[in-house]
């Protein structure tokens, strides 16, 4: 079921249905809450949506449950980044 809801996630997600997808993506963590994916899909909407800080959470989260994870690794990174630049901006 987890991954059911996973991929309909990404299915709401490349339709710009952010709303949605997250559902989707916190219905399928619910589930199965060691399975790190929705953690990284979820946190990418959010990162899109600009809520740093929860896609930061999502990010790190998805290095505890996996590690070698590198497109987490990357995309907490950027999240960081685009964090203190926002802030150097006065957002």
């Amino acid at each position: 079921l987890a991954t059911a809801l996973n991929e309909r996630g990404q299915a709401r997600y490349r339709s710009v249905e952010f709303a949605a997808a997250l559902r989707d993506y916190t219905a399928a963590i619910e589930c199965l809450p060691g399975f790190e994916v929705p953690y990284y899909n979820r946190g990418l909407v959010l990162y899109r949506l600009g809520d740093f800080d929860e896609a930061i959470k999502d990010f790190r989260k998805v290095l505890e449950l996996n590690p070698q994870f590198e497109d987490a690794a990357l995309s907490l990174k950027q999240a960081i980044l685009d964090k203190e630049a926002k802030q150097k901006r006065g957002y």
